[in-house]
């Protein structure tokens, strides 16, 4: 299913609940850039009633510079506490927005690792990928400034009308209702905010996506000519995050001139009744002073907060964005109670009665009442047109799906009824297109069995024909192969996909046979090596040579998801039929 199948159509900042889930993990940091922050508050409010007490009191003594020193020197004292506290907060919650951030980037891809392949047939790899990484950004900058920018806010805001309410009654209820003004425009704004906040994000999933696609054809596009169009592709995908940005940017900018507006000019209205009242000898000098800097921290909490407000909005948006991913439960899961595959291993597979629909293709049968028993230890080639469902035999024997009616059983047992991971434990493959990881020789080699020791993967690539190029590259082993395996040829790249799959030392081997698109020396030494590879396997090979197919015990001619022939070599040529023409035009081209 695709993740945004069910996306809610609003948002609000409770959707950052699932960060909060993760951040509550440390309540010991926590806390402590929580009192911290409640110190810096406090601090910063006693600044103005500091300067109060210096104009009513110290200067009220008639110049005595020890009574004006004495209420400086607590000034001082309150901004020192502010520093300290302020830096505390800064550390604690910068740490707590990177831990936090790590904690769920590790959690989305423990969980994308758990899901099977029709997920990523349906949700494209380039987008998943932005969501990790430029959503994760945004609510590390959520979480490490913006939620602590507005917690300060929040707590110096409320400290500022308790205070003026205590200097002034009467001036402290006009300014409430100045900023019970501003919650209008906020709200109304703030809607229209969210809206195009997510939007945005989606836009620069494209423009990852779309960058990640091209780079990752980059020889493609190259060797076609096609540079302008994926630079104006690109430069279109651009121009629309730059546009959505352009509806944000306005929107908050909007919101943030008609929140201080409002605030600045209630505050100067107030003032203006508070000097008649300075004027009129109701209150002090040092109590409009106070009251002035007092409105000008509230006004400026209350700025504070309205662009706050939209960099929550954009952090609620990544949250749901990521939520999706962790929310998504693969459709391939072990069974409570597993049952065990038998022991020691046959390395029979069995097809009874499957029909089985791709995600993406629900109307079309990829296989359809498909039966067909592998023995143990036999050799099987697979040979059809393309679509013909070989490639889905290998998936799901894998249990990478499962079928829509009847059942896969390997060594008698059902795969839905055993667990996937002790399945796959079982079967090794060699793609044809060999995915070569951006690491070193050594951990390509391991992804076949990462405990083997140095003999056996050396032994591995004895037996791979692989040998002598590794014992050949500059640090043997431990040489980074580039990203893709860049640094390899293509048969270098099949003979380390075939040592990966001896190491597995599994009892069924599923081979997309690798050797069609090689030169005629490569293809010697991967033949070679793919021939030690089969020996007292169950093997099933979809054929691309005639070399393989003559080898094949048993050969299984597929069309539109059924069987239509079954023989060896010389009989199903002596029929005449479909293999006789795919042989024809296929198998008999290539040897030749």
């Amino acid at each position: 299913m695709a993740i945004s199948a069910n996306r809610p159509k609003g948002r609000s900042v409770s959707d950052l609940r699932m960060v909060w889930r993760f951040a509550l993990r440390y309540p010991g940091h926590i806390a402590i850039a929580a009192l911290a922050l409640l110190v810096a508050a406090a601090a910063t409010s006693g600044i103005p009633y500091a300067f109060k007490l210096i104009i009513d009191k110290g200067f009220a003594t008639g110049g005595n510079t020890r009574d004006i020193a004495r209420w400086f020197e607590y000034l001082l004292m309150l901004v020192g506490v502010m520093a300290v506290a302020t830096a505390t907060r800064f550390y604690f919650v910068s740490w707590l927005g990177e831990r936090t951030v790590a904690d769920i980037r590790l959690a989305v891809h423990r969980n994308l690792l758990r899901l099977s392949p029709g997920f990523f047939e349906e949700n494209r790899p380039a987008e998943i990928t932005s969501r990790v990484t430029v959503d994760t950004t945004i609510i590390e900058q959520v979480v490490g400034t913006t939620v602590s920018v507005a917690l300060r806010n929040v707590v110096l805001a409320f400290a500022c009308m308790i205070i003026l309410f205590a200097l002034a009654p009467k001036l402290a209820g006009l300014i409430l209702v100045g900023a019970l003004m501003v919650v209008a425009p906020i709200t109304i704004l703030g809607q229209r905010v969210r809206k195009i906040s997510r939007h945005s994000q989606d836009r620069i999933a494209d423009v990852g996506a779309v960058n990640s696609e091209v780079l990752g054809a980059i020889r493609i596009v190259q060797a076609f000519n096609q540079e302008e169009r994926e630079r104006s592709r690109f430069a279109d995908a651009v121009e629309r995050v730059f546009g959505t940005a352009k509806r944000r940017i306005f929107l908050r900018a909007i919101m943030t001139a008609i929140v201080i507006f409002l605030m600045l000019g209630s505050i100067t209205l107030i003032i203006w009744q508070g000097a008649i009242d300075v004027a009129a000898g109701r209150i002090t000098g040092g109590t409009i002073a106070a009251f002035v800097l007092y409105g000008g921290l509230l006004a400026g909490a209350f700025g504070a907060l309205s662009e706050v407000y939209g960099d929550l909005l954009r952090a609620a948006g990544a949250s749901e964005r990521l939520s999706e991913l962790l929310d998504a439960r693969p459709n391939i899961v072990a069974p409570a109670d597993p049952v065990r595959l038998p022991d020691p291993p046959q390395g029979e597979l069995t097809f009874d009665r499957v029909t089985f629909h791709y995600p993406t293709r629900p109307d079309t049968s990829a296989l359809n009442d498909f039966s067909l028993v592998v023995k143990p230890r036999e050799r099987l080639a697979l040979v059809g047109p393309s679509g013909a469902g070989k490639t889905t035999i290998f998936q799901l024997a894998e249990r990478f799906y499962d079928p829509q009616a009847g059942r896969v059983l390997l060594d008698g047992v059902d795969l839905r009824d055993a667990d996937p991971a002790d399945v796959r434990q079982r079967i090794a493959i060699v793609p044809q297109e060999t995915i070569i990881f951006a690491a070193t020789a050594r951990d390509n080699l391991r992804y076949g069995n990462w405990n083997a020791s140095e003999d056996d993967l050396w032994a591995a690539a004895r037996d791979a024909n692989a040998e002598e190029f590794l014992r050949a590259l500059p640090e043997g082993l431990d040489t980074f192969m580039g990203e893709g395996g860049a640094r390899l040829s293509g048969g270098q790249r099949q003979r380390i996909a075939i040592a990966r799959a001896l190491l597995r030392d599994a009892p069924l081997l599923l081979l997309d046979e690798a050797t069609s698109a090689l030169d005629a020396e490569s293809e010697r030494l991967v033949q070679d090596a793919l021939d030690r590879l089969m020996a007292h396997r169950t093997t099933i090979v979809i054929a691309h040579r005639l070399a393989t197919v003559r080898a094949a015990h048993r050969i299984v001619v597929m069309d539109q998801g059924q069987i239509v022939e079954e023989g060896t070599h010389s009989t199903l040529t002596a029929r005449g039929g479909l293999y006789a023409r795919l042989a024809k035009l296929q198998f008999e081209d290539r040897a030749a």
